[in-house]
């Protein structure tokens, strides 16, 4: 059976309806013919340059990313600019570009829910609630048996592949925790949701010093609150590629599905002090 890029797309709307993307998100087909059949996809969280070197040297018809490449508006895709230095020698290679982003995060079995998943949570709700049942923004849910902070960083730490940013925690490494709220990706805009303050925890990425201190204090202050994990972007979002890739193979027999195992973290080197 042979798939034509619109047949994949179609697929991947089915998966991660495009309704259920952020206002402000621009998730679907970003380029490539339609009519062109597709025989490989590599999936990778971001488009950057080694992935797309990764698609190109592969031979993939489809680079499907998380993030999508055009997501801010731009007004050039001149060749001298990164994202249409890319995007040109994905077009050049005759292999797509198409992005799931909220759209994959808000679904069953996607990017939060996969991280629920893996770290072994029960239970498990939308922190805020979608328009169909069991979707939404964010995860919560309960450890089957409760654990110390520091052991749940230390097993986060091994669920994850590794990064130069590691595993950052606030909270004592002896509290108890039994409750975990999670949202892969950046999620401190989340902090102040009930489902999180009642958290024991809470995992996310990208955590800035207002939002995180602020909330801090004010478990102090109302003696109720999460510890915090910070965690990598790409790292907490890598996970859900096995799932999506097992999706969409048993959508698309026949076509050739990989997971790009590069690393995208756009983080180098820590120095300790």
């Amino acid at each position: 059976m042979s798939f034509s890029l619109a047949d994949v797309a179609r697929v991947s709307h089915d998966l991660w309806p495009l309704s259920g993307a952020k206002d402000w998100d621009a998730p679907g087909l970003v380029s490539g013919d339609p009519a062109r059949p597709v025989d490989s996809i590599l999936l990778a969280v971001d488009v950057v340059a080694d992935t797309v070197a990764e698609a190109v040297q592969t031979g993939a018809d489809l680079l499907l990313a998380h993030h999508p490449l055009l997501l801010r508006g731009i007004t050039s895709v001149a060749e001298d600019r990164y994202k249409g230095a890319l995007l040109a020698r994905l077009i050049r290679a005759d292999c797509a570009l198409l992005a799931a982003h909220t759209n994959a995060d808000v679904v069953v079995d996607g990017v939060s829910d996969v991280f629920a998943c893996r770290l072994g949570l029960t239970d498990v709700q939308p922190i805020t609630a979608g328009s169909t049942p069991g979707t939404g923004i964010g995860r919560v849910g309960r450890l089957p048996e409760p654990v110390s902070l520091g052991t749940l960083a230390r097993r986060l730490a091994e669920l994850i592949p590794p990064t130069a940013s590691g595993i950052r925690a606030a909270g004592g490494y002896s509290d108890v925790i039994e409750t975990v709220a999670l949202c892969g990706g950046a999620g401190d805009s989340l902090l102040r949701e009930e489902l999180v303050r009642s958290a024991d925890v809470f995992i996310t990425s990208d955590l800035r010093h207002h939002p995180a201190s602020e909330s801090r204090e004010q478990s102090v202050v109302a003696g109720v609150g999460p510890a915090l994990i910070d965690v990598s972007h790409w790292a907490s979002e890598w996970l859900w590629l096995d799932t999506a890739a097992a999706q969409l193979a048993e959508r698309l027999p026949g076509v050739r599905i990989q997971v790009s195992e590069l690393r995208t973290d756009p983080w180098d080197f820590v120095v300790t002090q």
